[in-house]
């Protein structure tokens, strides 16, 4: 409800405006009254109000001062003139004061209701107005920040719209904050974003990324700055704002320099699937996540590279193969420990999840929950073996929902939408973390063409479409559908149409 404050000398007056409205009704509330323009500012200094309702002429500080005084200190604020005096000079002076309007004692209570009505009417739509502006602010930043973080915006133009959008760390260290809530309403995720920005000074930025995890961003002084403590007050924020009993996963970052951002806030989105293994916990950093998270892939006794090559390629044949063989040569190792072996499946299962996630956008956590438990109850060998394994079949079943293997899915939409760029199997096989010669054996397989034959027919397929619908020249068109040298383009485009582009252009020009 907007507030208001009744200011006028004669209580009579005050009584009536009380009883002759119904305030609730119209969304007011009135937070009190004052006999004269002093004591009025004095009140509104204490605890501001939305709507003033004044007298004009009282004792100390008549209604024209007290209006003046009030906008000076709250711009925003608007007020109704109750007086017993037409004289046109009050009239006007109120009108330069931006008053809502002018009402001649004795009081008409209609008159007076409407005024209220289209005031509160007035107040709802400039708050809205804040409000959106406000947030298609904050969305911008969230973009600028999910597209930066994840790669797909490079340093120097998130550092031109850093500044322009007050995203600047200044401090040399950063760690990163992920904040998991499920079914968190906007309005919920709002209240978290203002209580965790309050929890820190200017050096923070906290937003919601694309995958709806609240994101808290923190510059430090020192490297040896406690984390942990760092976590804790994060998780009191969202206590006090969610309430404890709200089911949440929060999970932190190494420290990093702060142009290694990016490093950290993967490390705390990878770190939340590690709630899976430890569900007790309240909070988690990467660097307790996961016994091989620290030392990397040197670490990690099977070759990650060769599995996920697999899932994605969508081959459970040779997956079984290779998932059996590695736990036969792990159970065979001298020394080997029941428990290192669960490691190992755990981790796996974790790693199935993050691949199926990325790609898909997706985490079936029924499908990862499950297969942990049956690690967890493993007996023996062949029991591990099987539970990891039916996860990954799963996962393959899964990626292969769209009957295309995600990654030439992959290929063919950066095709399609980058035809213009510099292609090629190396850059694609680099940015989807494949090796380029199975990526075009893979595109081979699956697209019965090369991957060069495949994008040179639909450059070739754009060219025709611009000959046909545009004006532009031939060597302007083959620079559109990316290539650089016209005699290429020359070449290819007889090679697929039969005729050259000035001659195709001739056709059905005519």
């Amino acid at each position: 409800m907007y507030k208001v404050l009744l200011c006028d000398d004669e209580p009579f007056i005050v009584e009536g405006l009380y009883d002759m409205i119904d305030w609730p009704a119209l969304g007011l509330e009135i937070a009190g009254s004052a006999g004269n323009g002093r004591l009025a500012l004095d009140a509104m200094a204490a605890a501001p109000v939305d709507i003033l309702v004044t007298d004009i002429a009282m004792p100390k500080m008549n209604g024209l001062e007290l209006i003046a005084a009030a906008r000076a200190a709250r711009p925003g604020l608007k007020v109704i003139v109750l007086s017993a005096y037409s004289e046109f000079d009050y009239l006007r002076e109120g009108m330069k004061l931006g008053i809502e309007n002018y009402l001649l004692k004795p009081i008409n209570v209609q008159e007076l209701e409407e005024t209220l009505r289209s005031t509160v009417l007035k107040l709802h739509t400039e708050q809205e107005e804040i409000r959106f502006l406000a947030y298609g602010t904050q969305l911008i930043k969230d973009n600028t920040l999910h597209r930066w973080l994840n790669g797909r915006m490079a340093q120097d133009e998130f550092e031109e719209r850093a500044d322009r959008l007050g995203l600047v760390f200044r401090r040399p260290w950063t760690a990163a904050a992920v904040l998991r809530c499920r079914d968190l309403s906007q309005n919920e995720a709002d209240a978290l974003i203002d209580a965790l920005t309050a929890q820190f000074d200017e050096d923070a930025v906290v937003f919601r990324d694309l995958d709806g995890d609240l994101v808290v961003l923190a510059g430090f002084d020192q490297q040896d700055i406690s984390l942990a403590a760092w976590l804790e007050r994060i998780a009191q924020a969202r206590d006090e704002t969610a309430g404890s009993d709200r089911p949440g996963t929060l999970s932190g970052s190494e420290m990093h320099r702060t142009a290694e951002m990016a490093t950290g806030y993967e490390e705390a989105k990878r770190a939340q699937a590690y709630f899976l293994v430890y569900p007790e916990r309240q909070w988690m950093l990467y660097g307790e996540a996961a016994a091989f998270a620290r030392g990397g892939e040197a670490n990690f006794p099977v070759d990650w590279a060769e599995y996920e090559k697999l899932l994605l390629g969508k081959e459970p044949g040779r997956l079984t193969t290779v998932l059996d063989a590695d736990f036969q040569r792990l159970r065979s190792q001298a020394g080997m420990h029941p428990a290192y072996l669960k490691e190992i499946a755990v981790e796996l299962i974790v790693r199935f999840k993050l691949l199926l996630q990325e790609v898909k956008r997706t985490e079936e956590i029924t499908l990862f929950a499950d297969g942990l438990d049956r690690v967890q109850r493993a007996a023996d060998l062949s029991e591990l073996t099987e539970a990891v394994r039916d996860v990954a079949l799963a996962c393959i079943a899964s990626l292969g929902a769209g009957g295309r293997s995600p990654v030439v899915e992959q290929v063919l939409h950066m095709i399609h939408e980058h035809y213009a760029d510099d292609l090629s199997l190396k850059t694609l096989g680099a940015q989807f973390n494949v090796h380029p010669v199975y990526l075009g054996q893979l595109f081979i397989k699956e697209m019965s063409e090369p991957f060069t034959e495949y994008m040179n027919r639909y450059r070739i397929d754009r060219a025709k479409e611009l000959l046909k619908t545009t004006h532009y020249k031939v060597q302007e068109i083959s620079r559109l559908v990316g290539y650089w040298e016209s005699g290429y383009f020359y070449k290819q485009f007889k090679k697929h149409v039969g005729i050259s582009p000035t001659d195709f252009k001739n056709v059905v020009k005519k």
